[in-house]
């Protein structure tokens, strides 16, 4: 058991060392925290979606956000979408499972906010939708995923990718990934 263990995390730091050295990975990564530094300082609402673990991720960044991560300072206006039980089952109940992210980006949505789209395989429906009605309403869009980054990947206006298969590792990153958005936005707007 020793050995998978260590194995599990010399995995980690293996995919880690791969991203540090993606360029294009923190281009995007940083063109994300500009959007949302930006969408903040409009008092603009970042709403967040994503399924199973990454509805629990969506939970996680709206928390450090709402609350605080390493700073004290104002709340920041920021919503995931996957905490209403009750408009989430009402949604699925009369419309679709698949439209219960993209109801509330109708409700909540709006010009120069930004919807952050979590998926590890790029191709959850529902969040697709979100995205796309994101855009009718002028939001920038930004999408976390995995793997080759499936549909999603090609339709937001901001990617970021973690590109492996296991979605365990492709989770691990994307908490990193949130926890340096955190940093950067406090950063800056703590000035």
């Amino acid at each position: 058991m020793l050995e998978e263990l260590i194995s599990e995390f010399q995995e980690h730091f293996s995919l880690v060392k791969i991203l540090l050295n993606d360029r294009h990975f923190f281009e995007n990564l940083q063109k994300a925290v500009h959007e949302i530094i930006s969408a903040l300082k409009k008092r603009k609402y970042i709403l967040i979606c994503g399924n199973g673990g990454s509805a629990a991720d969506a939970q996680h960044l709206a928390a450090e956000l709402v609350g605080r991560f390493e700073q004290e300072r104002r709340s920041f206006p920021v919503l995931a979408l996957t905490t209403n039980t009750s408009s989430i089952t009402a949604i699925g109940n009369d419309y679709s499972f698949e439209e219960i992210f993209s109801r509330q980006v109708e409700a909540y949505g709006e010009k120069e906010g930004v919807l952050i789209a979590i998926s590890t395989s790029g191709r959850s429906r529902n969040v697709i939708r979100a995205v796309k009605k994101a855009k009718e309403l002028g939001m920038y869009t930004i999408g976390l995923t995995g793997n080759d980054g499936g549909d999603l990947g090609k339709l937001v206006d901001c990617h970021i990718n973690v590109p492996y298969s296991r979605t365990a590792r492709i989770q691990e990153i994307h908490e990193l990934i949130y926890h340096a958005i955190c940093y950067c936005v406090e950063k800056e707007l703590m000035k």
